[in-house]
């Protein structure tokens, strides 16, 4: 059955990747920013795709890396700064946003949350579970973003979060639909697989494991692809969704014509 996190969206799936950054050389709205998501609402993408990790007073908000080192040459971790300070940090770039926020906020966006630390995952269960319809948990741990669906269901979410498959999902899939294997067991409580086209020298991407994931009413969607040619090709193989940081680019190219 298809989880309400897909039902009445426009197909294929077009997720703005940590929103709709501006780009230059001093962009006004940084990944994952109150402005880099507004600008990807405005152009008209239904889905935001975005990180959260938490901070030292234990508030769960929306920042990729570990480390504050690459956007502000800070070597601290984020779990090392107060939510005030990193706010204040954020504020120039676009501002910054708790999950809460961000769920209020942008009442008619759904987001794919990658639930990034273990911290996460313990607390962000009972902020998504008003909103679960609208949201997709992952992860690169299946255990974290089963923990994390868990702590939805128990805060009392009518309908349990949508969930992306982790690292060990994603290859034991690879593994399976190579050999023609059944992965009914794996796939279970799955709703979408999000992959990269190669992993290194691996590649991810096949139509294997894009026949076993669809027969089992699983998309696949892929990231992070920026080329419109490559955004057309991959939908005309069958890939569910693009995961991109022009979802400007994407929504033009994928139109319907």
């Amino acid at each position: 059955m298809t989880h309400p996190y897909f039902t009445g969206s426009r197909y294929p799936r077009i997720l703005a990747h940590r929103g709709l950054p501006s780009r230059g050389e001093d962009p006004a709205a940084w990944e994952n920013t109150a402005a880099a998501f507004a600008a990807a609402h405005a152009a008209g993408a239904e889905y935001i795709e975005t990180d959260c990790r938490v901070t030292a007073d234990g508030d769960v908000v929306l920042f990729h890396d570990e480390r504050l080192q690459r956007l502000f040459d800070d070597p601290r971790t984020v779990d090392q700064v107060r939510t005030r300070e990193l706010a204040e940090l954020m504020a120039p770039h676009g501002g910054l946003l708790t999950v809460g926020e961000a769920l209020t906020g942008f009442p008619n966006s759904r987001f794919n949350i990658d639930v990034k630390s273990d911290a996460a995952a313990t607390r962000i269960g009972p902020i998504v579970a008003p909103h679960a319809d609208r949201v997709l948990l992952t992860s690169f741990s299946d255990a974290r973003r089963r923990r994390a669906i868990r702590g939805a269901v128990s805060a009392g979410a009518e309908v349990a979060p949508a969930a992306s498959g982790g690292r060990d999902t994603i290859a034991r899939l690879r593994t399976l639909s190579a050999l023609r294997l059944s992965p009914t067991r794996l796939l279970q409580g799955i709703d979408a697989i999000q992959i990269p086209l190669r992993y290194g020298p691996a590649k991810v991407f096949t139509q294997a494991l894009l026949r076993a994931a669809n027969r089992h009413d699983v998309e696949v969607h892929v990231w992070t692809i920026n080329d419109p040619q490559t955004m057309l090709r991959l939908v005309s193989a069958g890939v569910d969704g693009i995961v991109t940081d022009r979802a400007d680019l994407a929504l033009t190219a994928l139109s319907p014509t």
